[in-house]
């Protein structure tokens, strides 16, 4: 029983353990390359660690609860999934299109470095993609662009480097953790979905937002 495990935490650790339980319950993932502005430079992340070390334990609690974890070694991310589909995020169209089109500047770019799998991009960048689309027939405003962006960083797709969130020539680094909010499959979905100029009808796009974060995770 998870019990007996976390009896074997020293108090701090046990601390640390129901720090931790919150954070994911609250931002869903958890990433272990991250960009450490201190250092300038990416970093492994200690929550992560913890996690990792701790996973049998983390997931037995959750397990409880209606709630699964999942750790993509390759990638670096710990995810978590409510076992009965509920809790999930609505996201509105502003965010569910820079969402889609850092999904597709992240598989570009992952293409081309090989050796890496952090990928950088900017406000600018996602703007540009969107017109180029036809996603969009403007730019949004500066105020819709920073909230749909400090939003998807809350959930830990994103992570601001430098700059603000408005700014068309700042930093962002797309986290992988974007490759299990946004899968293979919902790619063609979710483009249908946007690029559709009937999509006023507000019932489609609650479902299509509701498949957004803390969905199915590919096995």
């Amino acid at each position: 029983m998870w019990v007996e495990e976390y009896e074997k935490l020293s108090n701090s650790e046990k601390e640390e353990f129901r720090r931790l339980l919150n954070l994911i319950l609250s931002r869903t993932f958890i990433i272990r390359d991250v960009y450490d502005p201190k250092e300038g430079m990416m970093r492994v992340n200690p929550e992560y660690r913890f996690v990792e070390r701790n996973f049998a334990l983390f997931n037995e609690y959750l397990w409880f609860s209606g709630w699964a974890l999942y750790k993509d070694s390759q990638y670096g991310v710990i995810a978590l999934v409510n076992t009965y589909e509920y809790n999930r995020v609505r996201l509105d169209r502003n965010t569910t299109l820079i969402l889609f089109i850092l999904r597709l500047i992240f598989e570009e770019e992952r293409e081309k470095v090989t050796l890496r799998k952090e990928v950088l991009t900017s406000t600018g960048q996602i703007v540009h993609k969107m017109l180029t689309l036809g996603l969009i027939k403007k730019k949004p405003s500066d105020r819709d662009l920073a909230e749909a962006l400090r939003q998807l960083a809350y959930y830990n797709i994103i992570q601001k480097l430098e700059g603000r969130w408005e700014d068309p020539d700042n930093k962002l680094l797309i986290l992988p953790s974007i490759l299990f909010v946004v899968t293979n499959e919902k790619i063609s979905r979710i483009y249908e979905t946007l690029g559709d100029e009937e999509d006023s009808d507000q019932e489609s796009e609650e479902t299509e937002d509701q498949d957004i974060i803390r969905g199915e995770v590919e096995e």
